[in-house]
């Protein structure tokens, strides 16, 4: 079997995550901060060295600013209902996943905002003009995803968070699929919030997101309950990371991120050129096929989009899969204006995602398995 479907979840795991969700399943199985006992201390220690781990890889002004959520949509959720303002404009982009549009679509049904969907106006990237034309003065919030989830379109994120300090409107940036393959810096970048989704580019578990929240005082919660201090008050603790993780946290994912964090920042030069070095041979050598292909040459991101002639995305991923066990994605990918970018409400696109796992012979058998398809349907 040939797993090309890591923009979804990765499914090879590095020894220092599997070695740290041994751990959390043999020795740090008590609930953190909700005991004084010596175990739950110790869970709760190892909570706070991962959550120092990501304050230093992406910079961020406080570890108690690093929060645990129970996937990456929940992390957007919060940010975007959190920082909700009656009255107020937000401006996204084509480029975001349906974790960020049906938010803003509540959000504006409900009569609370307005947003503006930003198009970009050159293939392949997503610059600080498209955001600058969509900015009216009751914006208060841009928020954008960093690569596309559907073909590696990519947001100058640097530009734009420049953008959005000087005019003073908050920046989010989803990161769901460039974290752990892309530099991100929140204080170079002026990056306000950060959303992760550790189980794809920090090859940890599913069932934890993470929202880095450098404006946290600009944030309100959006779900109440036991967070194992101020027992006694009916109301949230002030407090992050304590007034925004609700019940008990999801350990073993949690130190699975951690072990993640450590293969990665040991690794990332090497993830980052050989993801580029898959992705540009799969272009190159597609590119000179009766394929339709979506993904810009210099968008060599590990994420690659493309179409077979006269036949839907799904019923193309489907004959990968079973016939020669090759595992992508057909259909929509959860990001409706991106398919209405590229004109693919019709049949959306098939994608192929790489991971440091993924070898050249992987890409050449999926090569070889287009050739087939191409030549039964008869256009090769």
């Amino acid at each position: 079997m040939i797993y090309l479907d890591n923009s979804a979840t990765t499914l090879n795991k590095p020894k220092e995550v599997l070695r740290a969700v041994n751990l959390a399943l043999s020795r740090f199985t008590a609930n953190p901060g909700r005991s004084g006992h010596k175990q739950s201390i110790q869970v709760a220690m190892e909570i706070e060295q991962t959550r120092n781990k990501v304050k230093e890889f992406f910079n961020l002004d406080s570890e108690n600013n690093v929060l645990f959520t129970a996937n990456c949509s929940a992390a957007l959720n919060l940010l975007i209902l959190g920082t909700a303002k009656s009255g107020g404009h937000v401006v996204c982009t084509e480029n975001e996943h349906n974790s960020v549009l049906r938010p803003l679509e509540h959000l504006k049904r409900s009569g609370i905002i307005d947003y503006t969907v930003a198009f970009q106006e050159n293939p392949g990237t997503l610059t600080k003009e498209d955001i600058q034309k969509c900015i009216k003065p009751n914006t208060y919030l841009v928020i954008c995803n960093h690569i596309s989830n559907v073909n590696g379109d990519t947001a100058d994120i640097e530009n734009i968070g420049k953008l959005c300090h000087e005019k003073g409107i908050l920046f989010a940036v989803d990161a769901a699929q460039s974290g752990g393959h892309e530099k991100i810096d929140t204080k170079k970048q002026h990056i306000d919030f950060l959303t992760l989704a550790p189980h794809k580019g920090f090859y940890a578990l599913q069932g934890l997101g993470v929202l880095l929240a450098n404006a946290v005082e600009k944030l309100n919660p959006i779900m109440f309950g036991g967070t194992g201090t101020n027992s006694l008050e009916l109301i949230q603790p002030q407090e992050a990371p304590e007034r925004f993780e609700v019940g008990t946290i999801a350990t073993p994912a949690i130190l699975a991120f951690s072990g993640g964090l450590d293969f990665v920042k040991e690794n990332f030069t090497q993830i980052k050129d050989h993801l580029d070095d898959l992705t540009t041979f799969l272009n190159y050598e597609l590119s000179s096929l009766p394929v339709e292909i979506y993904t810009s040459p210099e968008n060599a991101k590990g994420v690659f989009a493309f179409n077979i002639p006269g036949m839907h995305s799904s019923e193309v991923a489907s004959i990968l899969d079973e016939k020669y066990s090759i595992c992508v994605r057909g259909g929509y990918h959860c990001a409706a204006k991106k398919h209405e970018a590229l004109n693919l409400l019709d049949r959306g696109a098939v994608r192929a995602s790489l991971s440091y796992f993924t070898t050249f012979s992987d890409v050449q058998k999926l090569i070889v398995a287009i050739k087939n398809i191409l030549k039964k349907q008869k256009i090769f």
